[in-house]
């Protein structure tokens, strides 16, 4: 009987039963928290992994976005732009080291880079037609953007920037001789109020037929052809290498061609008097240099002393220099001009 009270006595004791829920309930909230605390692990290494996919799937995109970089080449147009406040340098042999290790950290992204001459005087008369404020980045970015649109840009392809500036500064006077060109050209349709635009399309079809025939004549070789047209008190000069020691047509760069095209084309459409000259080195063979004047709308062959003379006279004194040692002058090849 005692026993059967004792066990009825624990079973009624308030206390017992009050210890035993809180337990319970501790650890409900105790696995609720760990719960809470689980999730919210979860949730943030999602959110983790979704940046890092954002930010991998921004870098793939930005190997896709091509660059320019503007680069000014000289000291003098680099002084030119020291007195804009907002540009950051005053060094300009520091500025083109900055500027390399750019071309170099954009090249290791996978960014297709291309370089242009950046021109302060170009850049001023910019600002003026759009109104920008040529104090600011953003205006010399909006510059940099035209650059690349309008073309006369390097591709950047790990050279150093004493490489790069020249042919920088060669592309650029390049551009500026096709854009010449091409106003003399279209000029030479417009008689008053008369248009003739087959005047100028067939002086380029005709340019393009000769510079065929000269590099054809030639045979095989490395040949270096210059065009020189005199224009309105100054020369259209264009140059062009033409890779013809394999077989088929000859290797060349589209745009250089199109250029001496164009400034022969003024040439012919202009009845201007100019000539080419034709420098050819093939293996097992002296280098030879032929000549023709531009007459009557083609190519007319000079004899051999005529290119003699043309080599070996200084073309701004008139006086006589000595010939190119191992170089055979000889005479422009007869072409046959198109119907």
């Amino acid at each position: 009987m005692a026993h059967a009270g004792q066990r009825g006595q624990d079973r009624s004791r308030p206390g017992r039963h009050r210890s035993k829920h809180r337990k319970t309930k501790t650890k409900t909230k105790t696995k609720t928290k760990t719960h809470t605390k689980a999730q919210a692990n979860r949730d943030t290494r999602t959110r983790t992994k979704h940046r890092r996919r954002s930010r991998t799937a921004r870098r793939v995109l930005r190997r896709e976005v091509p660059s320019t970089v503007a680069l000014l080449a000289d000291e003098r147009d680099f002084a030119a732009m020291r007195q804009y406040g907002s540009f950051a340098f005053d060094d300009h042999g520091a500025y083109l080291r900055e500027m390399e290790g750019l071309l170099k950290a954009l090249a290791a992204r996978g960014v297709h880079t291309t370089v242009a001459l950046f021109d302060p005087v170009a850049y001023e008369e910019f600002c003026a037609d759009t109104r920008l404020d040529p104090d600011t980045p953003a205006s010399r970015t909006r510059y940099t953007a035209e650059l690349a649109a309008a073309g006369g840009t390097v591709t950047y392809e790990g050279q150093p920037v004493d490489r790069l500036v020249p042919r920088l500064i060669g592309v650029a006077e390049e551009q500026a001789t096709w854009e010449y060109a091409t106003a003399l050209l279209s000029r030479a349709g417009h008689h008053g109020e008369c248009h003739d635009d087959d005047t100028a399309r067939a002086a380029f079809e005709r340019a393009g037929a000769a510079l065929r025939a000269a590099v054809e004549a030639a045979g095989p070789g490395m040949h270096h052809l210059v065009c020189s047209v005199p224009a309105d008190g100054t020369s259209l000069v264009a140059v062009l290498h033409a890779d013809a020691r394999e077989a088929g047509p000859p290797q060349l760069s589209e745009s250089s061609a199109l250029v001496f095209r164009t400034v022969l084309a003024c040439g012919f459409a202009l009845r201007r008097p100019g000539g080419l000259v034709l420098r050819t080195i093939a293996a097992d063979t002296p280098e030879t240099v032929r000549g023709w004047a531009l007459h009557d709308g083609w190519l007319r062959p000079l004899s051999e002393a005529e290119v003699f003379t043309a080599y070996c006279t200084d073309a701004d004194t008139g006086e006589p220099i000595p010939p190119e040692h191992g170089v055979e002058y000889r005479a422009g090849i007869p072409l046959s001009r198109p119907e």
